[in-house]
């Protein structure tokens, strides 16, 4: 028996993980019950030193309290809740909602988009799909939407803060394979869009295929008209119009040494970029040379993507730590919500409360995964599983085919938390010893670990969306007529489209690695290579 323990001590161990995982165990408590106990084993069997048990202090506060980079995920959550308590996601989805309205499919388009920019606002899955499920749902079943298209709409939409930076799991994803958030973020910017994209064609082929699975708003429910009572997407290309402009002048206002000095001077800069904007349109409706509809998409749009420029720019642009650019967005969300006249204190504290529940949530797992690292390197783990994955026939395709099957095995009952913790650890040294480029295999695992939200029966979109979803017959307030529940199945089968989609972009990922674009480090070949072990020889 001890020979046999000896010889598959580390695959126990990660099958025992995973089997008190599957039975419900809090996953920091699992992950650090195993550590300790096979550490323990491990003595016993002479196969661990006790000594690792000595440094554990050390990698607990030296990898975990002193790492400036984790201070990025309390401000990003706190920006996110604060913003979707603030009314912005109902902002944007009832005039987005007018602005496609009259076209079919348009509520479907409307909670496409609308749920890009929450993600790249809040970060957050859980706020943007509640949001999208109780001001878009019942909008969707009032007029006549098929019922696995909405709801399978809504949680996609709402999982692209997965893969939209600022998203948590970017930054866990980054920290875990030691790369900078940053250059994750550029990664994931493209792929992110695309995806978007290819949500938008596979409702476009819905609804050409199938016209009364997504009707166009009647005429009576289109609140917004011109005195020439026209509605919808007239003003469309001012809005457009607006935004190229405030792309260019942001880009004009790059600083030239990009020093850290300047965040305030840039932070000053775009809001009186916002504030002159808003003045500018003010200007235009009082000449009447903007239609209601432009007013108010312009109002309702600018500042947000304002808040984008101000935490995604300073990131991009090289001159803000995702840190700062988080500590950035959290305060521009206070100064939105306070100009919308919704902060309020009882806000500020629920939003305080539940981004401290999810910082500890997230600091307690990585405390039990740095004692179940610990144990399994100690015990030669990470040997077994890159001799596991090196020889595997195919090299690089290979690897990647395995990976991602087994990473969307585990989505079905690990949520992307526990993938970003307990497996990545374990394949980023595969794929780096493959010569894979890990900021482009952690955008890769990024989009796969997107479907641990959409899998049925676990998946936490959809627990999201059937908490605000309704359960019983109720009478539509707008209607007055009788409106049928929407089923679980109905949500599960939703979402199997959208995970086929995931797919689809997985696939694509993997056939065009240029997607996944950043500023990679330049090595020049012909630079002079210092040989270290010679000079230790000589001296």
């Amino acid at each position: 028996m001890s020979a046999f323990l000896i010889a598959n001590l580390a695959p126990i161990i990660f099958g025992s993980l995973i089997f008190f995982l599957l039975l419900g165990f809090p996953v920091a408590f699992a992950l650090g019950a195993n550590g300790i106990l096979f550490g323990w084993l491990g003595i016993e069997l002479g196969l661990f030193h006790p000594a690792f048990f000595q440094a554990l202090p050390e990698r607990i506060f030296g990898g975990i309290m002193n790492n400036d980079t984790l201070l990025a995920i309390p401000f990003f959550t706190f920006m996110g809740l604060i913003l979707e308590r603030s009314g912005m996601a109902e902002d944007l989805l009832e005039t987005i909602g007018q602005l496609f309205g009259p076209i079919r499919g348009g509520l479907a388009y409307a909670v496409i988009f609308v749920g890009a920019m929450l993600a790249a606002t809040t970060g957050v899955v859980a706020a943007s799909v509640i949001s999208m499920g109780l001001i878009s749902l019942p909008i969707m079943l009032r007029y006549g939407y098929d019922r696995r298209l909405a709801t399978g709409v809504i949680a996609a939409s709402g999982t692209l803060a997965q893969i939209i930076p600022p998203s948590l799991v970017l930054i866990i994803i980054a920290d875990q394979l030691g790369r900078s958030v940053g250059d994750m973020y550029k990664g994931a910017f493209v792929p992110g869009f695309v995806l978007t994209g290819l949500y938008v064609i596979y409702v476009l082929v819905v609804t050409l295929t199938s016209p009364k699975s997504a009707p166009a708003l009647p005429a009576d429910a289109r609140s917004f008209r011109e005195p020439s009572g026209r509605t919808g997407v007239s003003s469309l290309l001012l809005v457009t119009a607006l935004s190229i402009a405030a792309a260019i002048g942001w880009r004009m206002t790059q600083p030239a040494d990009r020093a850290l000095d300047e965040l305030i001077v840039i932070g000053m800069m775009v809001g009186l970029g916002t504030g002159f904007a808003l003045a500018s349109v003010n200007r235009l409706l009082k000449l009447g040379l903007l239609s209601k509809m432009a007013e108010r998409v312009t109002f309702v749009l600018i500042p947000p993507l304002a808040l984008i420029f101000l935490v995604l720019g300073t990131i991009f642009i090289g001159v803000a730590t995702p840190t700062e650019g988080g500590a950035m967005g959290a305060t521009g969300a206070l100064i939105m919500a306070l100009a919308r006249k919704r902060l309020s204190l009882p806000l500020l504290k629920q939003a305080m409360d539940s981004t401290a529940k999810l910082t500890t949530f997230v600091v307690f797992i990585l405390v039990g995964a740095r004692i179940f690292s610990l144990t399994f390197y100690g015990v030669d783990g990470h040997k077994w599983v890159e001799h596991l994955l090196t020889n595997l026939p195919g090299g690089q395709v290979g690897f990647l085919v395995v990976v991602n099957l087994l990473v969307f095995f585990l989505a079905f009952f690990l949520d992307f938390f526990e993938l970003s913790f307990i497996v990545l650890p374990l394949l980023a040294p595969v794929a780096d010893k493959l010569g894979i480029d890990l900021i482009w295999f952690g955008v890769l695992m990024a989009v796969n670990m997107q479907t641990s939200f959409m899998h049925p029966p676990f998946g936490f979109a959809l627990f999201y969306l059937r908490s605000v979803a309704p359960a019983s017959p109720y009478k539509d307030h707008v209607t007055g007529k009788r409106t049928e529940p929407v089923t679980t199945g109905q949500i599960y089968w939703g979402a199997i489209p959208f995970v086929a989609i995931q797919i689809v972009m997985v696939a694509l990922v993997i056939t065009f690695p240029q997607l996944v674009g950043y500023d990679k480090p330049v090595v020049d070949d012909n630079a002079p290579q210092i040989d270290i072990e010679k000079m230790i020889q000589q001296d």
